[in-house]
């Protein structure tokens, strides 16, 4: 029975790899009639809240997918706006990991990043890399259907120079910006929609998915141990009967 603080929870087990689809900033700050950047950044300050708390729990891994590769295609002051918001987050991760355990990398393709956000990104894994407490990735720039291009690219390469022969999900898996990282056993994704938006295609093929009603500003640690309660209930058969 996982323990909180010595106090134990109704679940029996965690995910190993939590990942999480924060949506509805956008949506949250319009009903205050705020600018979307207000809204952006009360879904990082959740986004620091929650990843507390996973980590108080013992979940190893916490992916959230932070910006995707369609969200180019927003309004150039509301991707303005994003990428100012980055740099402040990271700016601040670096200057708290003095005093936390938090190890945080990056995955997608960050080479379309501006120059400072990528040294920025770089001081922060380079910063953390030895911490010992959950991993935290940040999906940037990232998209499923990208990243398994890219993959398959560099196997191709890879391939030419006579490195590989015949190819494994095993050896796929290698290729991909998760290489390192066990897949997510539960994903959770806020606002209420029920869909993917081209997040971790192949790593999902046997997550479970907890759809919450709320938009991710609202989310809160009462709502984590809710999705968590549902995932340690729930029956994973892996194509199986048990």
């Amino acid at each position: 029975m996982c323990k909180y603080k010595g106090v134990p929870f109704m679940y029996d087990n965690l995910p190993q790899h939590l990942a999480i689809i924060m949506d509805g900033n956008g949506r949250w700050a319009k009903k205050r009639f705020l600018t979307k950047a207000a809204g952006h950044k009360a879904g990082a300050d959740t986004l620091q809240k929650i990843a507390d708390e996973a980590e108080k729990l013992g979940i190893k891994h916490l992916t959230v997918y932070a910006f995707s590769t369609e969200n180019w295609r927003r309004p150039q002051d509301e991707v303005n706006a994003l990428m100012n918001l980055l740099r402040d987050y990271l700016k601040k991760y670096i200057r708290d990991s003095k005093n936390r355990d938090t190890k945080v990398d990056v995955i997608g393709d960050v080479s379309a990043l501006d120059s400072d956000i990528i040294d920025l990104i770089n001081t922060l894994k380079k910063s953390t890399e030895n911490k010992p407490g959950m991993n935290l990735h940040i999906a940037l720039n990232y998209g499923g259907r990208d990243e398994i291009i890219r993959a398959v690219n560099n196997i191709c390469n890879d391939a030419k120079e006579g490195k590989i022969d015949l190819v494994s999900e095993a050896i796929f898996s290698k290729y991909l910006d998760t290489a390192s990282i066990p897949d997510p056993e539960l994903l959770i994704r806020t606002s209420g929609e029920c869909r993917l938006s081209n997040f971790l295609l192949w790593q999902v093929a046997y997550t479970e998915f907890v759809f919450v009603d709320k938009l991710w500003p609202d989310f809160n640690s009462n709502d984590l141990h809710k999705a968590l309660d549902e995932f340690s209930n729930r029956n994973r058969r892996f194509g199986g009967r048990i």
